[in-house]
């Protein structure tokens, strides 16, 4: 893929860029595996490493793909042939937020280290002779973890996840750049701001301070998202993935 140049958009101003791409179906998670299997030995799949990207509003779904198909990879092409890297272990630490002013917004764009992020991309794709760390994010700790993921130097995949890939703001373009697909997870909303609703509260915060958490912050970033969906590579619908691997819920 190719980068399109950056312009200035708010995170609560939903706008509808045109589609440089159009969104393919698919039919279900097998259908799925099989693209992803195409980009490591399909045209143009080369002998360097690959980026998958996977995008969509919070709750869609977004980690659960990822993970189903990095395990799924590695079982036919051998360990490590794919790796997971989330955008989620570059939130910023609560003191930063609280330094910033954020903590209220987290999640939101500005929370993010999204320059770091897209610099470990491109380590991702120049490094191949020794192993990259990845972070990741910690719900139980609500913070980001150091080098929780590895690539190593025979991988060949890398799975990246998170809400904000197909955005116009600067840096995802650059981010977007790297990719050779980004996908987007496409899920209704009651379905995801019921998952969201679990994920709180499971996190420790009560019911109604939970349903203000989504209905200040985690709706705002979800509508964002959503604008950028037509310069995406492909559409995932709900139907089409695959039970998360605890069996109970979907990230």
């Amino acid at each position: 893929m190719h980068a399109d140049g950056p312009t200035t958009h708010h995170p609560d101003t939903v706008t509808s860029p045109a589609p440089p791409f159009a969104a393919e179906p698919t039919s279900g998670p097998g259908a799925l595996l099989t693209r992803a299997v195409e980009l490591l030995h399909g045209r143009g799949a080369g002998s360097g490493r690959t980026i998958l990207g996977l995008t969509g509003p919070p709750g869609a779904g977004k980690s659960t793909l990822a993970h189903y198909l990095v395990t799924e990879i590695d079982c036919r092409e051998g360990p490590g042939t794919a790796a997971y890297l989330p955008l989620d272990g570059f939130h910023f630490s609560n003191t930063q937020l609280d330094r910033l002013g954020l903590r209220s917004r987290k999640g939101a764009p500005p929370s993010f280290d999204a320059w770091g992020y897209v610099a470990l991309l491109r380590r991702v794709v120049n490094e191949r002779f020794h192993d990259v760390y990845a972070p990741d994010f910690d719900r139980t700790l609500d913070e980001p973890v150091a080098a929780r993921h590895v690539i190593r130097p025979h991988t060949r995949l890398v799975i990246t996840e998170g809400n904000y890939l197909a955005n116009a703001d600067a840096p995802w373009p650059e981010a977007r750049g790297l990719l050779r697909e980004l996908w987007y997870v496409d899920t209704e909303d009651a379905v995801r701001e019921e998952r969201l609703l679990r994920r709180h509260t499971i996190g420790g915060q009560d019911a109604a301070t939970a349903r203000r958490r989504i209905a200040s912050n985690d709706h705002l970033n979800g509508e964002y998202v959503k604008s950028a969906r037509a310069v995406c590579t492909r559409v995932v619908r709900a139907g089409d993935l695959p039970v998360a691997v605890d069996g109970r819920s979907v990230h």
